[in-house]
């Protein structure tokens, strides 16, 4: 009995969204028996639990063929092909065309074939496979960008994803329009290096420039979100929208890394802590109520305990709220794997700290909303989302895609509950 493919996803948003354009091509093509496993590299653990999974897989699915992609499968192509579990490896790039999956369709080897991985660094221009509605019944993700052109010194993605690609306004307009003809109340702008987005385009325009031509040429899209972004190259356009759109939601994703300055040059990063919080308090200037994440690394080399210090006081100068900490890992072939490493310890126990300054910083978050009112996106009957992303449930069914106004009456764990 034929099965379609079944697909496992590791990693990133945009990972996930890179899924779904497989599943369609996949079937398309008329692969059958087959498992994909769509890896992350982002850090060595998450490439030790891809190699994990693959096994776990191949235990369960015998008889299956093993199909193993992604940013891992991109990095290190020897690694996987060498695994006895896996049928055949194929590139980031690869796994976006039609071509490659009518190959493993008609000519499907036993035996691990030559890794289908080309260089990521010759790719110029992005996927065109797009999908209509990835996400809930209520939120869609639209990619816009792939790829990054800057080489942080502990980061491995470019070698993944390639440098930056953007995918022309007029495309992505048209999809969003689609998206809300199809009932969609809110659109999610992702991509690797997200304020790159329109450096490789004719005249070269700007992530706000993006944000403002979408608000303006889709005017019944009630709600739209911009995903993790580099405050430090944020342009005019996109503060104006903070400023003036209120369809624009309160609630920006930043890359942050770390919060002493020394340690943030030894990143290559391109920002110092300074900037980042003159961005958070300009932007929240210009809309008191807006909410940040932001990506931290604990332990990065030569991290001393005073410049971790300057991390964690970096969570309440920002007012940051959801945290995203990364416990250091050294990736082979970056330059800060080459750097003095902090002992292991010291990374674990930094990294618990500042998880719990997160947790302390949610907590506040949520006391703050107490009595107010928000206007809520359902992402199921009895939880939706403020537009400050946070979770709100409900104890009777509301309609699942619809925005509700709520009242907050308390809290419930690290959601708020709801009238």
């Amino acid at each position: 009995m034929t099965q379609p493919p079944r697909f496992t996803t590791l990693g990133c948003r945009l990972n996930a969204y890179e899924t779904e354009a497989m599943k369609e091509l996949s079937q398309q093509a008329g692969l059958e028996n087959a498992v994909v496993v769509n890896t992350c590299a982002v850090t060595a653990e998450a490439v030790r639990k891809a190699r994990q999974e693959i096994r776990r897989l191949r235990r369960e699915n015998p008889e299956a063929r093993l199909i193993v992609t992604g940013c891992a499968a991109q990095t290190e192509p020897e690694k996987f092909t060498a695994m006895p579990e896996v049928d055949a490896v194929i590139g980031n790039t690869e796994k976006m065309q039609p071509d490659t999956w009518g190959r493993l369709a008609a000519d499907f080897i036993g035996e691990t074939e030559t890794p289908m991985v080309d260089d990521i660094m010759s790719v110029t221009e992005t996927a065109g496979h797009l999908i209509d509605g990835f996400g809930t019944r209520s939120r869609a993700y639209v990619q816009v960008q792939n790829g990054c052109d800057h080489r942080c010194t502990f980061c491995i993605i470019p070698y993944g994803r390639g440098n930056s690609r953007s995918v022309p306004a007029g495309v992505v307009v048209d999809q969003i329009k689609r998206l809300v003809d199809r009932g969609y109340n809110e659109v999610v702008l992702t991509g690797v290096d997200l304020t790159s987005w329109g450096a490789d385009l004719p005249a070269q325009p700007r992530l706000g420039d993006l944000v403002m031509r979408i608000l303006k040429l889709v005017p019944d899209l009630p709600r739209l979100r911009i995903s993790s972004i580099d405050s430090i190259e944020v342009d005019e356009n996109l503060m104006q929208a903070i400023a003036t759109e209120p369809r624009l939601m309160p609630h920006l994703h930043l890359s942050l890394q770390h919060g002493d300055d020394l340690i943030l040059k030894r990143m290559k990063r391109r920002h110092l802590r300074d900037d980042a919080i003159r961005f958070a308090q300009d932007a929240r200037r210009l809309r008191p109520e807006m909410t940040f994440g932001a990506d931290i690394i604990a332990g990065f080399p030569t991290e001393t305990e005073a410049a971790f210090e300057n991390s964690l006081k970096l969570v309440e100068e920002c007012d940051l709220t959801w945290l995203h900490v990364f416990p250091y890992s050294p990736r082979p072939g970056t330059p800060a794997a080459r750097m003095p490493q902090v002992h292991g310890a010291d990374i674990k126990a930094r990294a618990a700290r500042l998880r719990e300054a997160g947790e302390r910083q949610i907590a506040r978050h949520l006391a703050a909303q107490q009595g107010r009112t928000h206007s809520v996106l359902m992402e199921n009957p009895r939880m939706g989302r403020t537009e400050q992303f946070t979770e709100v449930s409900f104890d009777s069914d509301r309609e699942e895609g619809h925005i509700v106004s709520a009242t907050v009456t308390g809290t419930r764990g690290q959601q708020l509950v709801a009238a």
